[in-house]
């Protein structure tokens, strides 16, 4: 029998085909033979990702290869300081990254320990409890209330059963079952009323169940696989990584381009070749910027810093800039857009219609009548529809640690929340009303009863799903409390009323009752849920949170699509959608089942028009990822249940929810946002963006000034003057007085159109040609100005070499300095942007002209870095040519905004 059909045949049909027995299920020595054809009810553990697997992953860039080529050069010509500074970096770089990412290959052990359960089995005909991971197909389990669901299972006896599914299917509401077979052969997960699924929880009800599957056969079983196929996948690089690896190779045929062309010159010069060979690896060193990846690492790890502030906790530090990236997010529904609270909104009773304010659990809010308050004291009817619907209740509503929560199916809640609001509560209207019996709801009555002996006599509460209660019922109550017969024009009103509630997206409860002459003999439906007297219409629903229409907007205007990927109703989820203004024009929905009969191509040629995805499992969402990554979009995937792990394991930036997520989600994450919010999300996304500007402030701060050091050696070289700058100067710019201002442009403040600029193309390079223009203008003001400093030092000044090459150096130093104020912005003046708003930048500027007057005058170091004191006028003179590069660039950038205007 295929793995999809058990929910197609008769309880007496599995029996026969299980081999097992309705009563007495399996013996014991059929057990064991099963257990070793089947294995243990567990699943396949992935060997861990060892520490030293992760540690070497950190050594794969590019660039961190070119640095290390250079310490070991270092070390050949006995430049020890050169290779131990370099080399520090090296380790530091990969120490950061390996914290961030030890613990990111964890989802199959979580999904494990989601497993593990204890089951009540019948064997022989007797019950007994054991260890889950004994079961086998065939098994007869018991299950009740609280229970979590050991295997997969079809269900052959069910009273007032219920499942929460959400972590599997995504489905927000309890889910009813029966034993009932379904006919159709190809149903959604979550419409197989009759199947019960491993790690699922059992919310109210008992019932009996054959397992059909154990292990990595569950629908758990093939998430799991799912997950381990995306692992083992090869992971693909992030924008970032992308942009840098194509930078470090840029920067490793040009530092290997400038050696051979500098040597070469030299050597036709008839220099001698161990001169040229020191000139070209000083000036290879300067054309490799030592503190970039520090930079980049930590500039990531002050955005993760900054993000926890705003709700989002990064699981792996490249991801911070993939946000920033993001094209397409595709987002749950349930919790995440919406508040996953159902609330009452809509109250219809005596053909009134009355609007229940307030969110969520919380009994805060009032119940108006066309938009005025109304005291719901003086409408008699009003109040019999409230009481019964606490009365006809198993949840409860409970106040613990100042936060109102609901025990219980979230519906019947909903109930007891709105009727507080009218100052009924359950505790008070039960001791009035006791409790003498009840017929659980199940899926096909549609309804549920509850017996209460009242001070008027026993009285039958029922409510259940409005067309199939109005059938049962032969009055109505009128909104003065009055009982009436129920005429054809009654019952036309409240079936339109119905159709109205439901067609805006809310879930609809009648509510009826039936005055008892005598307490019942027996509590069965036959003889309780006829003649009933119909009170009203309850309209609930799980209202959008505030704030996410806003962000969902936010993300429209920065050019970033959102996708609703729900396992909730195609109804549903359209008229959120609606609300939420993602259904644009043209916008498509379609369910999982329409999905079955795509092909892959088929859903990466229409995925772009489809706005909402609804009845969807596991492998649906993974599909709708990888056909919106083959349209080239950078894709944001965002889930909390163990169905959503595979597809955030796959998208480019995987997002769980912090509060209602799994273990499992968490763990396939690259982000969690611990508020479950959307708008969190939108934050991050704009977080994201604002890190990669400075990211790229940092990286072109750093290659103009590298190309500066370049352009100085390389014009000295060829005017056949001695070396401006010592390999050691160098590398002192490069991890010191350049790292440090790097690193504070990291902090700079967000552009204020941040989230009006549309996203960045995926493959756009660093380096564009605009851009590597802009830095090779700057890179040759900075050549050009040093230059002159040390010709005029040495032949003007008449200065002595070592004297002269300090001075060049400091000026070096002093002219990259002031160059970090431009980086803030390429067009905006320094004055414009507000001098002290990037405090840590004057800060780090100011220490860096410390450090580098600390190293001129300190004697201890002065041997180390080559340099000698020189007089106060020479400061003057490094000062006054070191802030040309500032006074330059504040021209032109008032020349451009003038031709712009």
């Amino acid at each position: 029998m295929n793995a999809h059909d058990w929910h197609t045949h008769t309880p007496d049909e599995l029996e026969t085909t299980l081999q097992s027995n309705l009563d007495r299920g399996l013996a014991e020595r059929e057990v064991q033979q099963r257990l070793a054809e089947h294995g243990p009810n567990e699943l396949p553990e992935t060997p861990p990702v060892s520490a030293l697997t992760l540690l070497l992953g950190q050594f794969t860039s590019v660039i961190i290869w070119v640095l290390i080529g250079a310490a070991i050069i270092s070390g050949l010509l006995q430049e020890w300081v050169d290779a131990a500074a370099i080399l520090a970096i090296v380790l530091l770089n990969a120490l950061l990254g390996f914290v961030q990412e030890y613990r990111a290959e964890q989802s199959i052990a979580a999904l494990k320990k989601l497993s593990i359960t204890m089951a009540r089995v019948i064997r022989e005909g007797v019950i007994r409890s054991i260890p889950a991971r004994e079961l086998v197909p065939g098994d007869l389990i018991q299950i009740e209330a609280g229970d979590r669901v050991p295997a997969d299972s079809r269900v052959i006896y069910a009273t007032g059963l219920q499942t929460q599914e959400a972590s599997l299917t995504g489905e927000s509401t309890p889910v009813a079952k029966s034993a009932k077979p379904i006919l159709q052969t190809e149903v959604p997960l979550g419409d197989r009323h009759n199947m019960l699924f491993m790690g699922t929880i059992v919310v109210s009800g008992k019932g009996r169940a054959l397992v059909t599957a154990t292990g990595a056969q569950t629908e758990l079983g093939k998430i799991a696989a799912l997950i381990h196929r995306e692992t083992q996948a090869e992971q693909e690089e992030t924008p970032l990584q992308r942009r840098l690896e194509h930078l470090g190779h840029t920067l490793l045929w040009l530092s290997l381009g400038i050696v051979v062309v500098v040597f070469l010159l030299g050597a036709l010069r008839g220099i001698p070749l161990v001169t040229m060979f020191l000139t070209a690896v000083s000036l290879a060193v300067a054309a490799i910027p030592e503190g970039l990846p520090a930079v980049v690492t930590i500039t990531l790890a002050l955005g993760v810093t900054r993000m926890v502030k705003r709700h989002a906790l990064i699981r792996r530090l490249p991801a911070v800039e993939t946000l920033g990236s993001t094209t397409v997010i595709c987002s749950d529904k349930t919790g995440t857009l919406t508040k996953n609270e159902m609330t009452v909104t809509t109250l219809y009773q005596g053909g009134d219609v009355f609007t229940v304010t307030g969110e969520g659990y919380a009994p805060v809010g009032e119940i108006r009548s066309d938009s005025e308050p109304t005291a719901p004291a003086l409408k008699p009817g009003l109040m019999t529809l409230l009481r019964a619907s606490v009365l006809c209740n198993g949840a409860d509503l409970r106040l613990e640690a100042f936060l109102w929560h609901i025990v219980g199916d979230p519906t019947e809640g909903a109930l007891l929340v709105a009727a507080a609001k009218a100052g009924l509560t359950k505790h008070h209207l039960e001791q009035e009303n006791l409790w003498l019996g009840e017929v659980p709801f199940d899926s096909e009555r549609k309804k549920m009863t509850v017996v209460r002996r009242t001070p008027s006599g026993p009285v039958a509460f029922i409510k259940g799903a409005p067309d199939v209660l109005l059938r049962d019922c032969q009055a109505w109550l009128t909104r003065g409390g009055a009982i009436q017969p129920l005429t054809d024009v009654i019952r036309q009103e409240i079936t339109a009323t119905n159709q109205r509630l439901a067609s805006h997206a809310l879930r609809v409860l009648g509510v009826a009752l039936r005055p008892l002459d005598r307490i019942p003999d027996v509590y069965d439906a036959k003889s309780l849920e006829h003649d009933l007297v119909f009170l009203g219409l309850v309209g609930m629903k799980d209202p959008i949170r505030p704030e996410a229409k806003a962000a969902v907007e936010a993300c429209r205007a920065a050019g970033i699509r959102t996708v609703m990927i729900t396992g909730d109703h195609k109804d549903t989820a359209v008229a959120i959608a609606k609300e939420l203004g993602l259904m644009e024009s043209g916008a498509q929905a379609i369910s999982g089942s329409e999905l079955n009969q795509m092909s892959d191509e088929e859903l990466r040629d229409r995925v772009k028009a489809v706005a909402v995805y609804a009845r969807v499992t596991a492998e649906h969402k993974l599909r709708v990822v990888h056909a919106w990554k083959q349209q080239g979009a950078v894709v944001a995937m965002t889930g909390d249940g163990v169905n959503d792990a595979p597809a955030l394991k796959a998208a480019d930036i995987g997002v769980a929810m912090g509060m209602s997520g799994t273990d499992v989600t968490k763990e396939a994450s690259d982000m969690v946002v611990m508020d479950d919010n959307f708008a969190s999300i939108a934050a991050a996304v704009e977080e994201g963006r604002a890190i990669y500007d400075n990211i790229r402030k940092s990286v072109y701060y750093l290659l103009s000034c590298n190309i500066g050091e370049i352009l100085l050696m390389l014009l000295a070289t060829l005017f056949g003057l001695p070396l401006p700058l010592l390999p050691v100067q160098i590398l002192w710019i490069n991890l010191v007085t350049d790292g440090l201002p790097a690193l504070a442009l990291a902090v700079d403040p967000a552009d204020e159109g941040l989230m009006r600029r549309p996203p960045r193309p995926p493959q756009e390079p660093f380096l564009t040609r605009a851009r590597l223009l802009r830095l090779f203008v700057q890179g040759t003001f900075l050549a050009v100005i040093t230059l002159l400093a040390f010709v005029y030092c040495l032949y003007g000044m008449d200065l002595n070499l070592e004297r002269a090459r300090t001075l060049t150096f400091t000026v070096m130093v002093l002219a990259q300095l002031f160059h970090a104020l431009n980086n803030r912005s390429e067009d905006r003046s320094i004055f414009a942007l507000g001098l002290w708003t990037n405090k840590p930048l004057l800060a780090t500027v100011a220490l860096s002209a410390l450090l580098q007057a600390g190293i001129v005058f300190w004697a201890p170091v002065q041997g180390i870095f080559k340099v000698v004191p020189f007089d106060p006028e020479h400061w003057i003179l490094a000062f006054g040519i070191g802030i040309l590069p500032l006074i330059a660039m504040e021209i032109w950038k008032a020349a451009r905004k003038k031709g712009d205007v």
